[in-house]
């Protein structure tokens, strides 16, 4: 995206400091040769001086580069990185900065020429927002402004598709008065938000939920299953979650994970199913005695048929439960629920 080395722009704008202000600089932002910023204490510590007037030293040497004859020379090469920031969006994470703009290399030295740069700001990171960048206030205000409205109006548990999301997102833009931009833009702008956030399948959702922040095999059994959109054997999960996260998980382990998680429901010989998709948990006298609360006395055909809507089993098992003295035959064939 820049058609210059950072390296050696930041090396030569360092060029003309005090020996002191160059060491702290580059000790600081990681611009030697490993590559490995210190701490304020580090540095301290080897000079026998405080943290606070290590940073002071920092500032100052900061302000020595921009007021250098370097930092004039170097103009062509800070307002092409603008214009690279620009291009991205104008507004971006710290993270999506570095991974789309320069090599891993030259990282530490373009966050030194956004430090020193007059044409870009940061904004630190908060509860809401990740470390970000930007050549444009106005429009930082504005997304930023966008992405809470947009994080306020999503449900907790929502998964949305993404061409779906960003429809929803232009719309939160547009009340902010920013039209037109992108999906690539508008993806950077979400990145932002901590409070937003995409799963491994382009689903986008609140960032806190067990849908969007994979921690572990039930998570990716959820995803699968919501994926699949139909129930599916322990077995089969366990194989899909390998097809599609490329993530090992034991058909055994599978099991246990989904027995112990109540957004699945066992509704046949090892087949799962989701909760949301309206399965009830328990057994099949469980599911018949559910079913007569809710429509009354029906006869055997009326309530096989509706079992098998929530549960894979045979018919002579559906009849087997009917057994059970929680139900009662009344004279005119159909069953109820025993009084």
């Amino acid at each position: 995206m820049i058609s210059f080395s950072p390296r050696a722009v930041s090396k030569d704008l360092l060029s003309e400091l005090p020996e002191r202000s160059r060491h702290v600089l580059v000790e600081r932002f990681g611009l030697g040769p490993k590559g490995v910023s210190r701490t304020l204490d580090a540095i301290g510590k080897e000079y026998g001086i405080t943290r606070e007037r290590i940073r002071q030293i920092e500032n100052h040497g900061i302000s020595l580069v921009r007021e250098s004859s370097k930092y004039t020379e170097h103009t062509s090469e800070l307002n092409d990185l603008k214009a690279a920031l620009h291009a991205l969006g104008a507004l971006l994470a710290n993270n999506t900065v570095l991974s789309e703009i320069s090599e891993e290399k030259d990282r530490n030295h373009v966050v030194f020429l956004l430090t020193v740069g007059h044409q870009f700001a940061d904004r630190r990171e908060s509860n809401d927002f990740y470390a970000r960048w930007h050549t444009d206030e106005q429009l930082a205000d504005q997304v930023e402004r966008a992405l809470m409205n947009l994080a306020a109006s999503t449900e907790a548990d929502r998964l949305t598709p993404e061409e779906e999301f960003m429809q929803i997102f232009a719309k939160a833009l547009k009340q902010e008065g920013i039209k037109n931009r992108p999906n690539d833009v508008l993806t950077r702008w979400l990145l932002i938000s901590k409070r937003i956030g995409r799963n491994p399948l382009g689903e986008w959702g609140r960032a806190d939920s067990p849908h969007i922040r994979i921690k572990n095999t039930r998570d990716f059994a959820y995803l699968t299953l919501r994926r699949h959109g139909s129930p599916m054997h322990f077995t089969e999960v366990a194989k899909n979650i390998k097809d599609l996260f490329s993530r090992d998980a034991h058909p055994a382990t599978t099991h246990n994970e989904l027995i112990k998680d109540n957004r699945f429901v066992l509704v046949g010989r090892g087949l799962y199913a989701l909760k949301e998709w309206g399965y009830n948990p328990g057994v099949v006298r469980d599911v018949i005695r559910q079913i007569l609360e809710r429509e009354g006395a029906l006869t055997r055909e009326e309530i096989v048929e509706r079992v098998r809507r929530e549960r894979y089993v045979k018919d002579a098992t559906i009849a087997a439960n009917l057994q059970h003295n929680i139900f009662v035959r009344l004279p005119d064939g159909r069953h109820s629920l025993a009084k």
